[in-house]
């Protein structure tokens, strides 16, 4: 899979558990670490587990993709699915808004995500 389906893809994912303020990063241009920063706030701790935990079943079950580490503990306000050519940053929103990734890496492009419609708004 490619690093940008691969970002859109976890950014879906995230999306399917309600994550908040999804942002994703073109860092090609910028950094050797990653290409795409695909960021997401998670609401509380029992929030963010269930982000990650959704991201890493499905790409794990769908794609037979598994991230090559995972650093920040289970009870932690900030954790990072490393998948090498993508970084998912999930986080709470004082985290997020303390260590603003999105103004650090200022000058990356934004890669637009729109959610998938839900199947009850799309039946209205």
């Amino acid at each position: 899979m490619e690093s940008k389906e691969l970002a859109l893809t976890c950014a879906r994912l995230a999306d399917n558990k309600k994550a908040e303020n999804i942002t994703l990063l073109d860092l090609r241009e910028f950094s050797s670490v990653a290409d795409y920063f695909v960021i997401v706030t998670g609401a509380n701790e029992p929030h963010l587990r269930a982000i990650v935990d959704e991201i890493t079943e499905r790409l794990r079950e769908n794609y037979s993709i598994r991230p090559f580490s995972t650093e920040g503990a289970r009870v932690t306000p900030w954790v990072v699915l490393d998948l090498i050519d993508v970084l998912v940053h999930v986080m709470n929103d004082k985290f997020r808004e303390l260590y603003d990734l999105e103004g650090l890496w200022g000058d990356a492009t934004r890669i637009e995500f729109e959610p998938e419609p839900s199947p009850v708004a799309a039946e209205s």
